[in-house]
Protein backbone atom coordinates (compact mmCIF):
# COMPACT_ATOMS: atom_id res chain seq x y z
CA UNK A 1 0.00 0.00 0.00
CA UNK A 2 1.25 3.94 -0.88
CA UNK A 3 1.48 5.99 1.55
CA UNK A 4 -1.04 8.31 0.17
CA UNK A 5 -3.08 5.13 0.48
CA UNK A 6 -2.35 5.08 4.41
CA UNK A 7 -2.61 8.64 4.69
CA UNK A 8 -6.33 8.78 3.35
CA UNK A 9 -7.30 5.37 5.37
CA UNK A 10 -5.72 7.32 8.61
CA UNK A 11 -8.18 10.56 7.86
CA UNK A 12 -11.16 8.11 7.33
CA UNK A 13 -10.96 6.77 10.62
CA UNK A 14 -10.88 9.81 12.40
CA UNK A 15 -13.79 11.60 10.48
CA UNK A 16 -14.59 14.42 13.68
CA UNK A 17 -11.11 15.84 13.60
CA UNK A 18 -10.99 15.34 9.54
CA UNK A 19 -14.25 17.25 9.18
CA UNK A 20 -13.46 20.32 11.92
CA UNK A 21 -9.97 20.33 10.58
CA UNK A 22 -11.02 20.89 7.02
CA UNK A 23 -14.39 22.89 8.01
CA UNK A 24 -12.16 25.73 10.31
CA UNK A 25 -9.51 25.98 7.67
CA UNK A 26 -12.50 26.72 4.65
CA UNK A 27 -13.71 29.05 6.97
CA UNK A 28 -10.63 30.93 7.34
CA UNK A 29 -9.75 30.49 3.83
CA UNK A 30 -12.73 32.02 2.43
CA UNK A 31 -13.08 35.10 4.64
CA UNK A 32 -9.19 35.72 3.34
CA UNK A 33 -10.16 34.73 -0.54
CA UNK A 34 -14.22 37.00 0.29
CA UNK A 35 -12.47 39.66 1.68
CA UNK A 36 -9.80 39.92 -1.08
CA UNK A 37 -12.50 39.65 -4.18
CA UNK A 38 -14.72 42.22 -2.20
CA UNK A 39 -11.61 44.51 -1.90
CA UNK A 40 -10.58 44.14 -5.51
CA UNK A 41 -13.94 44.63 -6.81
CA UNK A 42 -14.29 48.03 -5.53
CA UNK A 43 -11.32 49.17 -6.16
CA UNK A 44 -11.74 47.89 -9.95
CA UNK A 45 -15.16 50.26 -9.47
CA UNK A 46 -13.16 53.01 -8.82
CA UNK A 47 -10.77 53.30 -11.12
CA UNK A 48 -12.32 51.71 -13.76
CA UNK A 49 -16.27 53.67 -13.33
CA UNK A 50 -14.93 57.26 -12.68
CA UNK A 51 -13.66 56.76 -16.96
CA UNK A 52 -13.29 60.32 -17.93
CA UNK A 53 -15.06 62.15 -14.95
CA UNK A 54 -13.05 64.48 -13.33
CA UNK A 55 -15.86 66.48 -10.96
CA UNK A 56 -19.69 66.06 -10.95
CA UNK A 57 -21.89 69.42 -10.31
CA UNK A 58 -25.01 69.03 -8.84
CA UNK A 59 -27.83 70.27 -6.52
CA UNK A 60 -26.78 70.80 -2.91
CA UNK A 61 -26.49 67.75 -0.55
CA UNK A 62 -23.70 65.40 0.31
CA UNK A 63 -21.24 65.19 -2.12
CA UNK A 64 -20.67 61.30 -1.58
CA UNK A 65 -24.46 60.78 -2.41
CA UNK A 66 -23.79 63.36 -5.96
CA UNK A 67 -21.16 60.68 -6.60
CA UNK A 68 -22.79 57.67 -6.06
CA UNK A 69 -25.70 58.79 -7.56
CA UNK A 70 -24.22 60.50 -10.73
CA UNK A 71 -21.31 58.07 -11.19
CA UNK A 72 -21.66 54.66 -9.59
CA UNK A 73 -25.88 54.73 -9.92
CA UNK A 74 -25.93 53.40 -6.17
CA UNK A 75 -27.81 56.15 -4.93
CA UNK A 76 -30.68 58.59 -5.32
CA UNK A 77 -29.82 62.19 -6.40
CA UNK A 78 -29.29 65.23 -4.42
CA UNK A 79 -31.79 67.03 -6.46
CA UNK A 80 -32.08 68.84 -9.81
CA UNK A 81 -30.18 72.03 -11.38
CA UNK A 82 -31.15 73.92 -14.28
CA UNK A 83 -30.00 73.08 -17.37
CA UNK A 84 -29.14 76.43 -18.63
CA UNK A 85 -27.00 76.96 -16.18
CA UNK A 86 -25.56 73.75 -16.40
CA UNK A 87 -24.75 74.51 -19.85
CA UNK A 88 -22.95 78.18 -18.89
CA UNK A 89 -20.43 76.17 -16.57
CA UNK A 90 -19.57 73.75 -19.36
CA UNK A 91 -18.35 76.29 -21.50
CA UNK A 92 -15.74 77.13 -19.02
CA UNK A 93 -12.42 77.11 -21.02
CA UNK A 94 -10.77 75.08 -18.22
CA UNK A 95 -13.84 72.11 -19.37
CA UNK A 96 -13.15 69.65 -21.97
CA UNK A 97 -15.97 68.06 -22.01
CA UNK A 98 -19.20 68.78 -19.96
CA UNK A 99 -21.75 65.58 -20.31
CA UNK A 100 -25.35 66.70 -18.87
CA UNK A 101 -27.85 63.32 -17.26
CA UNK A 102 -31.09 63.21 -15.88
CA UNK A 103 -33.27 60.55 -14.93
CA UNK A 104 -35.76 59.72 -12.55
CA UNK A 105 -37.34 56.63 -14.29
CA UNK A 106 -36.40 52.58 -14.53
CA UNK A 107 -36.93 49.83 -16.34
CA UNK A 108 -36.81 46.45 -14.45
CA UNK A 109 -34.62 47.98 -11.69
CA UNK A 110 -32.40 49.55 -14.76
CA UNK A 111 -31.68 52.89 -14.76
CA UNK A 112 -33.08 55.02 -17.49
CA UNK A 113 -30.44 57.93 -18.07
CA UNK A 114 -30.97 60.57 -20.36
CA UNK A 115 -27.74 62.36 -21.92
CA UNK A 116 -25.95 63.41 -25.00
CA UNK A 117 -23.76 61.11 -27.34
CA UNK A 118 -20.52 62.34 -25.49
CA UNK A 119 -21.93 59.96 -22.52
CA UNK A 120 -20.45 57.15 -24.10
CA UNK A 121 -17.69 57.88 -24.67
CA UNK A 122 -16.61 58.77 -21.29
CA UNK A 123 -16.31 54.64 -20.97
CA UNK A 124 -14.77 54.42 -23.94
CA UNK A 125 -17.84 51.89 -25.16
CA UNK A 126 -18.69 50.98 -28.66
CA UNK A 127 -21.98 49.65 -30.12
CA UNK A 128 -22.52 45.88 -30.26
CA UNK A 129 -25.30 46.28 -32.68
CA UNK A 130 -28.03 48.84 -33.63
CA UNK A 131 -27.35 52.41 -34.32
CA UNK A 132 -26.72 55.53 -31.94
CA UNK A 133 -30.04 57.30 -30.88
CA UNK A 134 -31.56 59.85 -33.43
CA UNK A 135 -34.59 61.12 -31.91
CA UNK A 136 -36.67 60.50 -28.69
CA UNK A 137 -37.96 57.50 -26.77
CA UNK A 138 -35.18 55.75 -28.74
CA UNK A 139 -32.69 53.85 -26.38
CA UNK A 140 -29.32 52.35 -26.46
CA UNK A 141 -29.04 49.72 -23.73
CA UNK A 142 -25.84 48.29 -21.88
CA UNK A 143 -25.22 44.95 -22.32
CA UNK A 144 -26.10 43.08 -18.68
CA UNK A 145 -29.35 44.94 -19.46
CA UNK A 146 -29.56 42.96 -22.79
CA UNK A 147 -28.56 40.34 -21.16
CA UNK A 148 -31.03 39.99 -18.14
CA UNK A 149 -34.00 41.67 -19.63
CA UNK A 150 -33.94 39.56 -23.03
CA UNK A 151 -34.11 43.17 -24.78
CA UNK A 152 -32.64 43.11 -28.92
CA UNK A 153 -32.97 45.50 -31.00
CA UNK A 154 -36.70 47.12 -32.08
CA UNK A 155 -38.12 46.30 -28.89
CA UNK A 156 -39.88 48.31 -26.79
CA UNK A 157 -40.74 48.59 -22.97
CA UNK A 158 -42.77 51.13 -20.63
CA UNK A 159 -40.45 52.75 -17.95
CA UNK A 160 -41.31 53.28 -14.24
CA UNK A 161 -41.47 55.95 -12.15
CA UNK A 162 -38.49 56.38 -9.42
CA UNK A 163 -35.35 54.48 -9.41
CA UNK A 164 -36.83 50.84 -8.26
CA UNK A 165 -38.53 48.38 -10.17
CA UNK A 166 -42.19 48.81 -9.49
CA UNK A 167 -45.85 48.26 -11.76
CA UNK A 168 -47.61 50.61 -9.48
CA UNK A 169 -46.45 53.90 -11.44
CA UNK A 170 -45.89 53.09 -15.03
CA UNK A 171 -45.71 55.74 -17.96
CA UNK A 172 -47.33 55.67 -21.10
CA UNK A 173 -44.81 56.60 -23.67
CA UNK A 174 -42.71 53.71 -25.33
CA UNK A 175 -39.15 53.55 -25.77
CA UNK A 176 -37.59 52.00 -28.40
CA UNK A 177 -34.51 49.73 -28.06
CA UNK A 178 -32.01 50.92 -31.32
CA UNK A 179 -28.58 50.00 -30.11
CA UNK A 180 -26.85 47.78 -27.80
CA UNK A 181 -23.50 48.44 -26.27
CA UNK A 182 -20.58 45.67 -25.83
CA UNK A 183 -19.53 44.76 -22.91
CA UNK A 184 -16.82 46.83 -20.46
CA UNK A 185 -17.56 45.40 -17.37
CA UNK A 186 -18.12 49.23 -16.35
CA UNK A 187 -21.21 50.56 -14.92
CA UNK A 188 -22.36 51.55 -18.26
CA UNK A 189 -23.24 47.89 -18.79
CA UNK A 190 -26.21 48.26 -16.61
CA UNK A 191 -27.64 51.46 -17.74
CA UNK A 192 -30.16 52.56 -20.73
CA UNK A 193 -29.33 54.96 -22.44
CA UNK A 194 -31.57 58.08 -23.73
CA UNK A 195 -31.44 61.61 -25.11
CA UNK A 196 -32.67 64.06 -22.39
CA UNK A 197 -35.70 65.28 -24.47
CA UNK A 198 -37.17 61.69 -24.12
CA UNK A 199 -36.84 62.09 -19.96
CA UNK A 200 -38.41 66.04 -20.41
CA UNK A 201 -40.72 64.63 -22.99
CA UNK A 202 -41.94 61.46 -20.54
CA UNK A 203 -42.49 63.51 -17.18
CA UNK A 204 -43.54 66.77 -18.75
CA UNK A 205 -46.47 64.32 -20.31
CA UNK A 206 -47.24 62.97 -16.95
CA UNK A 207 -47.70 66.15 -15.63
CA UNK A 208 -50.02 67.47 -18.48
CA UNK A 209 -52.15 64.19 -17.88
CA UNK A 210 -52.14 64.87 -14.19
CA UNK A 211 -53.26 68.62 -14.41
CA UNK A 212 -56.20 67.81 -17.09
CA UNK A 213 -57.76 65.42 -14.66
CA UNK A 214 -57.58 68.21 -11.83
CA UNK A 215 -59.79 70.43 -14.13
CA UNK A 216 -63.35 71.07 -15.23
CA UNK A 217 -64.35 69.87 -18.65
CA UNK A 218 -65.68 73.33 -19.50
CA UNK A 219 -62.06 74.75 -19.02
CA UNK A 220 -60.34 72.16 -20.17
CA UNK A 221 -59.12 72.61 -23.71
CA UNK A 222 -58.12 76.45 -22.01
CA UNK A 223 -55.69 75.20 -19.29
CA UNK A 224 -53.93 72.67 -21.19
CA UNK A 225 -53.08 75.42 -23.59
CA UNK A 226 -51.89 77.69 -20.78
CA UNK A 227 -50.26 74.80 -19.29
CA UNK A 228 -48.53 73.56 -22.15
CA UNK A 229 -46.98 77.56 -22.60
CA UNK A 230 -45.59 77.44 -19.24
CA UNK A 231 -44.19 74.55 -19.50
CA UNK A 232 -42.26 75.73 -22.49
CA UNK A 233 -41.05 78.38 -20.55
CA UNK A 234 -40.01 76.61 -17.59
CA UNK A 235 -36.68 76.18 -17.30
CA UNK A 236 -35.73 72.49 -17.91
CA UNK A 237 -33.84 70.77 -15.28
CA UNK A 238 -30.91 67.64 -15.21
CA UNK A 239 -29.57 65.87 -12.29
CA UNK A 240 -26.20 66.44 -12.87
CA UNK A 241 -23.15 67.66 -15.02
CA UNK A 242 -20.11 65.43 -15.76
CA UNK A 243 -17.02 67.31 -16.12
CA UNK A 244 -13.70 66.18 -17.49
CA UNK A 245 -10.83 68.84 -17.58
CA UNK A 246 -8.54 69.85 -20.13
CA UNK A 247 -5.88 70.17 -17.46
CA UNK A 248 -4.65 69.72 -13.79
CA UNK A 249 -5.71 73.56 -13.20
CA UNK A 250 -9.68 72.82 -13.08
CA UNK A 251 -8.67 70.95 -9.86
CA UNK A 252 -7.84 73.92 -8.24
CA UNK A 253 -10.10 76.53 -9.06
CA UNK A 254 -13.27 75.33 -10.64
CA UNK A 255 -14.90 72.97 -7.80
CA UNK A 256 -14.61 75.95 -5.17
CA UNK A 257 -15.97 78.45 -7.41
CA UNK A 258 -19.11 76.67 -8.24
CA UNK A 259 -19.65 75.65 -4.76
CA UNK A 260 -18.84 79.68 -3.21
CA UNK A 261 -20.25 81.27 -6.08
CA UNK A 262 -23.24 79.43 -6.92
CA UNK A 263 -26.55 77.75 -5.53
CA UNK A 264 -24.87 73.87 -6.95
CA UNK A 265 -22.47 72.35 -5.79
CA UNK A 266 -19.35 70.35 -6.95
CA UNK A 267 -17.98 67.21 -6.20
CA UNK A 268 -14.65 65.40 -7.45
CA UNK A 269 -15.51 61.73 -7.55
CA UNK A 270 -12.08 60.31 -6.89
CA UNK A 271 -11.45 62.17 -3.33
CA UNK A 272 -15.02 61.32 -2.18
CA UNK A 273 -14.45 57.20 -3.19
CA UNK A 274 -11.03 57.10 -1.77
CA UNK A 275 -12.78 58.75 1.83
CA UNK A 276 -15.66 55.75 0.94
CA UNK A 277 -12.62 53.36 0.81
CA UNK A 278 -10.53 54.34 3.32
CA UNK A 279 -14.09 53.99 6.19
CA UNK A 280 -14.25 50.58 4.54
CA UNK A 281 -10.90 49.68 4.61
CA UNK A 282 -10.98 49.53 8.61
CA UNK A 283 -13.60 47.07 8.21
CA UNK A 284 -12.25 45.00 5.83
CA UNK A 285 -8.86 45.28 7.59
CA UNK A 286 -11.11 43.93 10.80
CA UNK A 287 -12.55 40.57 8.96
CA UNK A 288 -8.72 40.80 7.37
CA UNK A 289 -7.12 39.89 10.81
CA UNK A 290 -10.48 37.85 12.08
CA UNK A 291 -9.57 35.48 8.82
CA UNK A 292 -6.04 35.23 9.84
CA UNK A 293 -6.87 34.96 13.68
CA UNK A 294 -8.78 31.75 12.48
CA UNK A 295 -6.02 30.72 10.14
CA UNK A 296 -3.81 30.53 13.06
CA UNK A 297 -6.64 28.55 15.15
CA UNK A 298 -6.45 25.59 11.94
CA UNK A 299 -3.17 25.86 12.18
CA UNK A 300 -2.90 24.62 15.50
CA UNK A 301 -5.83 22.35 15.48
CA UNK A 302 -3.59 20.77 12.22
CA UNK A 303 -0.63 20.28 14.46
CA UNK A 304 -2.43 19.17 17.78
CA UNK A 305 -4.34 16.33 15.92
CA UNK A 306 -1.15 15.32 14.10
CA UNK A 307 0.92 15.63 16.94
CA UNK A 308 -1.84 13.56 18.93
CA UNK A 309 -1.67 10.61 16.04
CA UNK A 310 2.08 10.68 16.32
CA UNK A 311 1.63 9.97 19.92
CA UNK A 312 -1.15 7.80 20.12
CA UNK A 313 0.40 5.33 16.91
CA UNK A 314 3.75 5.36 18.08
CA UNK A 315 4.00 1.59 17.82
CA UNK A 316 2.41 1.34 14.77
CA UNK A 317 4.79 3.67 13.53
CA UNK A 318 7.86 1.88 14.99
CA UNK A 319 6.62 -1.56 13.58
CA UNK A 320 6.45 0.30 9.98
CA UNK A 321 9.89 1.14 11.25
CA UNK A 322 11.07 -2.66 11.88
CA UNK A 323 9.41 -3.33 8.27
CA UNK A 324 12.00 -1.16 6.60
CA UNK A 325 10.50 2.45 6.72
CA UNK A 326 12.45 5.11 6.64
CA UNK A 327 12.18 8.27 8.92
CA UNK A 328 11.57 10.32 6.03
CA UNK A 329 9.15 7.95 4.65
CA UNK A 330 7.03 8.25 7.97
CA UNK A 331 7.47 11.65 8.32
CA UNK A 332 5.93 11.62 4.59
CA UNK A 333 2.63 9.66 5.66
CA UNK A 334 1.76 12.26 8.42
CA UNK A 335 2.99 15.06 6.39
CA UNK A 336 0.01 13.92 3.21
CA UNK A 337 -2.41 13.79 5.61
CA UNK A 338 -1.42 17.47 6.99
CA UNK A 339 -1.48 18.38 3.30
CA UNK A 340 -5.03 16.58 2.21
CA UNK A 341 -6.58 18.16 4.50
CA UNK A 342 -5.35 21.80 3.11
CA UNK A 343 -6.46 20.98 -0.61
CA UNK A 344 -9.35 19.73 0.81
CA UNK A 345 -10.18 22.86 2.83
CA UNK A 346 -8.89 25.26 0.03
CA UNK A 347 -11.16 23.85 -2.87
CA UNK A 348 -13.99 23.99 -0.92
CA UNK A 349 -13.54 27.54 0.26
CA UNK A 350 -12.71 28.17 -3.52
CA UNK A 351 -16.23 26.80 -4.59
CA UNK A 352 -18.04 28.36 -1.51
CA UNK A 353 -16.59 31.70 -2.36
CA UNK A 354 -17.50 31.68 -6.11
CA UNK A 355 -21.12 30.71 -4.84
CA UNK A 356 -22.04 31.68 -1.44
CA UNK A 357 -20.63 35.61 -1.88
CA UNK A 358 -22.77 36.66 -5.18
CA UNK A 359 -25.73 35.11 -3.29
CA UNK A 360 -24.74 36.67 -0.17
CA UNK A 361 -24.31 40.60 -2.25
CA UNK A 362 -27.53 39.95 -3.84
CA UNK A 363 -29.56 39.51 -0.92
CA UNK A 364 -28.20 42.79 0.22
CA UNK A 365 -27.74 45.13 -3.18
CA UNK A 366 -30.68 47.28 -4.20
CA UNK A 367 -31.91 48.41 -7.22
CA UNK A 368 -29.71 46.30 -9.20
CA UNK A 369 -29.57 42.93 -11.06
CA UNK A 370 -25.91 42.61 -11.05
CA UNK A 371 -23.24 43.56 -8.01
CA UNK A 372 -20.39 43.76 -10.70
CA UNK A 373 -18.41 41.14 -8.64
CA UNK A 374 -14.86 41.16 -10.21
CA UNK A 375 -13.19 38.01 -10.79
CA UNK A 376 -9.93 37.31 -8.07
CA UNK A 377 -6.43 37.35 -9.82
CA UNK A 378 -4.43 34.28 -10.18
CA UNK A 379 -2.00 36.34 -8.03
CA UNK A 380 -3.90 36.58 -5.20
CA UNK A 381 -5.34 33.45 -4.73
CA UNK A 382 -1.62 32.66 -4.89
CA UNK A 383 -1.02 34.29 -1.88
CA UNK A 384 -3.35 33.36 0.19
CA UNK A 385 -2.41 29.95 -1.03
CA UNK A 386 0.92 30.28 0.12
CA UNK A 387 0.26 31.72 3.40
CA UNK A 388 -1.78 28.25 4.10
CA UNK A 389 0.56 25.97 2.98
CA UNK A 390 3.56 27.49 4.76
CA UNK A 391 1.22 27.79 8.47
CA UNK A 392 0.19 24.03 7.41
CA UNK A 393 3.79 23.22 6.95
CA UNK A 394 5.05 24.85 9.98
CA UNK A 395 2.29 22.68 12.28
CA UNK A 396 3.58 19.43 10.53
CA UNK A 397 6.83 20.12 10.84
CA UNK A 398 6.54 20.84 14.82
CA UNK A 399 3.88 17.73 14.84
CA UNK A 400 6.34 14.98 13.11
CA UNK A 401 9.36 16.03 14.95
CA UNK A 402 8.98 13.62 18.13
CA UNK A 403 9.03 11.05 14.83
CA UNK A 404 12.76 12.49 14.62
CA UNK A 405 13.22 11.01 17.96
CA UNK A 406 11.97 8.17 18.27
CA UNK A 407 13.44 4.72 19.59
CA UNK A 408 11.78 1.83 18.10
CA UNK A 409 13.17 -0.84 20.85
CA UNK A 410 11.69 1.39 23.43
CA UNK A 411 8.45 1.45 21.98
CA UNK A 412 8.12 -2.01 20.89
CA UNK A 413 9.32 -2.99 24.31
CA UNK A 414 7.09 -1.00 26.33
CA UNK A 415 3.73 -1.96 24.09
CA UNK A 416 4.46 -5.28 25.07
Amino acid sequence: MSIWKISLQNLKSKPLYTFLSVFTLSLSIMLLLGVQQIKTSFEYQMENNLGGIDLVIGAKGSPLQLVLASVLHLDNPTGNIPYNEAKKIGKNPLIKIAVPISYGDNYKGYRIVGTTNDFRHLYNTELENGRDIEKTMEVVIGHTVAQVSELSIGDTFLSSHGLVETDIETHDEKFTVVGILKPTQKVIDRLIISNLESIWDVHEHEEETDGEENHDDHNDEHDHEHQRAHQNEEEKKITSLLVSFRNPTGFLTLPRTINERTNMQAALPKYELDKLYDFMGVGLKAINWIAYLILVISGLTIFISLYKMVKERAFDLALLRTYGATYFQVMRMVAYEGFIIVLMAFFISIVLVKIALPMLLETIEVGFKDNLLQRLPFQEIFQIGMVVFMATFLSIVIAVYPIMKMKVSEILRDEK
